[in-house]
C-alpha cells in the first residue's frame, strides 16, 4: 500500500510521527506513567488490535478485544524494530479498513470492547489515538490544539467511545445508593456534553445547553477533559459550579 493512501486514511499520522521522532524514546510525556516509547508501543498495539478485530469479523470468526497486554511484544522490541512495527500495523489497519468499506454495509455491527461499533469506527478511532497521544507528546502546541478543536473528535469520543471513558472514574467515586454526579461541559455555540453517574451506572451524551455549565471551555480543552487530561493553561476553562461539584465531575472524567 502506498504511503499516500495511508496518509489519506490516517491524516494525523505524519504529525504524530514527527512529534515522536523528534524526542528521545525515554522522554517523559503528559501521560504521566508513559514515556515516548510507551506511547509508540501503545499505538502499535492499538493499530494491530483494531485491524485484528475487524478482519476477524469480515472472516466470519469474531474475536474478543484483547486488553493492553497486547502491547507486551512491542515493548520487548528495540526502538528501531518498534518504529517499523508501528508503521506496518498502521498500514495493515488501513488495508483492513479499506477492505471492510468494500465488503460490509456501513451499518454493520462489529463487537469492540464489549459494545458494537460500525466499520468506520476502526480507522477513525486510530485517528483519535494519534491526535490524543500526540498531545501527550507535545502538550498544547498549535497543531495539537487545532486537531483537538475539530468537531469529529468530540463526536467520536461521545458517541462511539462513550461510557468506557467514565468507567475508571466511576469505580473510584463510591457514590452509595443515593449519590449522583452530573456535569455539563459547554463550548459556546455547540451542544453540551452531559455526563452523569449514580448507583445504577454512568451515561454520556450531547444535550441542548440549558442552565449553568459545570465547565465552559474551548472545544480542545473539553476533549482533553473527557479523556482525563488537562490543558497546560488552566485559564482555558471556567467554572462557577463550586469546588465539591467540580472535584466530583473531574474525578469522574479520569480517562482510561
Amino acid at each position: 500500500m502506498s504511503r499516500s493512501r495511508v496518509d489519506d486514511a490516517l491524516p494525523e499520522l505524519e504529525a504524530f510521527a514527527r512529534a515522536a521522532r523528534a524526542r528521545r524514546p525515554d522522554s517523559g510525556t503528559w501521560c504521566e506513567a508513559w514515556t515516548v516509547r510507551d506511547i509508540v508501543a501503545h499505538q502499535t498495539g492499538t493499530a494491530e488490535e483494531l485491524a485484528r478485530v475487524l478482519a476477524a469479523h469480515m472472516a466470519g470468526t469474531p474475536v474478543e478485544t484483547r486488553g493492553f497486554h497486547r502491547e507486551a511484544p512491542y515493548r520487548a522490541m528495540s526502538d528501531s524494530e518498534l518504529w517499523s512495527a508501528f508503521l506496518a500495523r498502521c498500514e495493515q489497519l488501513v488495508e483492513t479498513a479499506a477492505a471492510a468499506a468494500g465488503d460490509l454495509s456501513p451499518e454493520t455491527e462489529v463487537t469492540w470492547t464489549g459494545r458494537t461499533v460500525t466499520p468506520a469506527f476502526f480507522a477513525e478511532h486510530m485517528r483519535e489515538e494519534l491526535v490524543l497521544h500526540r498531545w501527550d507528546l507535545t502538550g498544547d502546541d498549535s497543531t495539537a490544539v487545532r486537531a483537538l478543536n475539530e468537531s469529529w473528535i468530540t463526536e467520536h469520543s461521545v458517541t462511539t467511545v462513550g461510557v468506557p471513558l467514565l468507567a475508571r472514574g466511576f469505580s473510584g467515586l463510591e457514590l452509595g445508593p443515593d449519590g449522583r454526579v452530573e456535569g455539563r461541559l459547554r463550548v459556546p455555540g455547540t451542544d453540551d456534553v452531559l455526563v452523569t453517574a449514580d448507583a445504577v451506572g454512568t451515561s454520556i451524551g450531547f444535550a441542548t445547553p440549558e442552565g449553568p455549565a459545570t465547565v465552559e471551555s474551548d472545544a480542545a480543552t473539553r476533549l482533553l477533559l473527557l479523556w482525563g487530561r488537562r490543558p497546560a493553561d488552566p485559564s482555558r476553562w471556567h467554572s462557577d459550579a463550586g469546588p465539591e461539584t467540580l472535584r466530583r465531575v473531574r474525578a469522574l472524567l479520569s480517562g482510561y
